[in-house]
């Protein structure tokens, strides 16, 4: 089963911190536009195709290919996007994390984490493999808010090839001063309600409570290292594997891999490569636009697991595009 949580944080209005957030009027339609995209492959929350402000589509589409090529279920779980989905989903809170630089940012976390723990026991009878698959605009701060908490001092990726390395320090700084004012938590789970944001404690709790017998794999790139360390911190006693894109993995502004040696988590890059599609906002995935979301490594990695080759999924992702767009190839 492959399971996609959608979410959302103050943080992300923050300008040059979120691609999702350049444009604020579109950044509530962001995550559950993602899911729309998944179920059915346009959003119909809105009419606007998901895409970052230079016009590259949302790797939600290469999620919807490795979906449809291997045929493995979906469902997506609502934890805290600022709008629902129009396509099913589960919902597991509807509060958005705050700005954790001057409050707390997901104070009914520990609910949060119980509930989607006891909901995993209850569908994960039965399941030998399970994908949890994210979309947060603005996660990639959030992840490194959590790492640092927790005390990694390794930086996340960004959804462009120019990571605002600088701002993302700078609002650590700045919430590293409230902790230090009001008293940093020792519990990882409630270090996680201080800075993180509520996918992570839903991801968390998921991993909890599904039975032994499941395999897990975190779809995402350094924003599933932050759950990855959350779950060890909170002495969650389950294997997991992180699966992201190449793109991730080979970003040289991120600290993917060593944050992976330093957590002690096993990981997997899809091998994608659509330099010679032929649409732009494809072709420019090579450049570092976008890298991943919505689970598109780890969708990778069960299509692959399924006997999908990784070139099925690419040459369906290109048509998805261009069905989307309206042009053929």
């Amino acid at each position: 089963m492959f399971l996609l949580t959608i979410s959302a944080t103050e943080l992300s209005r923050v300008p040059g911190l979120s691609a999702a957030g350049a444009n604020t009027e579109a950044l509530a339609f962001t995550a559950p536009a993602d899911a729309d995209m998944l179920c059915w492959g346009r959003p119909r929350i809105t009419d606007a195709i998901p895409v970052d402000p230079m016009g590259h589509p949302t790797p939600a589409l290469i999620t919807r290919a490795a979906q449809l090529e291997a045929g493995f279920p979906v469902l997506t779980l609502r934890a805290g996007s600022f709008l629902a989905p129009a396509a099913p989903h589960v919902e597991m809170g509807n509060e958005p994390g705050q700005d954790s630089r001057a409050t707390c940012a997901v104070p009914k976390g520990r609910e949060i984490f119980d509930l989607a723990r006891d909901f995993a026991g209850q569908v994960g009878r039965g399941l030998t493999r399970v994908v949890l698959a994210e979309s947060v605009p603005g996660g990639t701060t959030t992840a490194y808010l959590l790492l640092r908490a927790l005390g990694y001092d390794r930086m996340v990726s960004s959804a462009g090839p120019e990571n605002p390395v600088s701002l993302k320090e700078q609002v650590w700084h700045d919430v590293e001063a409230r902790l230090k004012r009001e008293g940093r938590p020792e519990e990882a789970l409630d270090v996680a309600c201080q800075v993180g944001d509520p996918m992570q404690l839903t991801v968390a709790g998921l991993v909890a409570g599904f039975p032994p017998e499941a395999e897990i794999t975190l779809a995402g790139g350094t924003q599933m290292l932050a759950v990855a360390a959350l779950i060890r911190h909170a002495s969650i006693q389950r294997a997991v594997r992180v699966a992201t894109t190449c793109y991730v993995a080979r970003d040289r502004s991120a600290h993917f891999s060593r944050l992976a040696m330093d957590i002690g988590v096993r990981t997997w890059a899809a091998p994608l490569d659509f330099s010679s599609s032929p649409w732009t906002g494809l072709a420019d995935y090579e450049k570092g636009y976008v890298k991943e979301g919505v689970g598109a490594g780890g969708a990778v990695w069960y299509a692959t697991e399924l006997g999908v080759p990784v070139e099925r999924v690419t040459a369906r992702t290109n048509a998805l595009y261009g069905e989307l767009i309206g042009a053929t190839i």
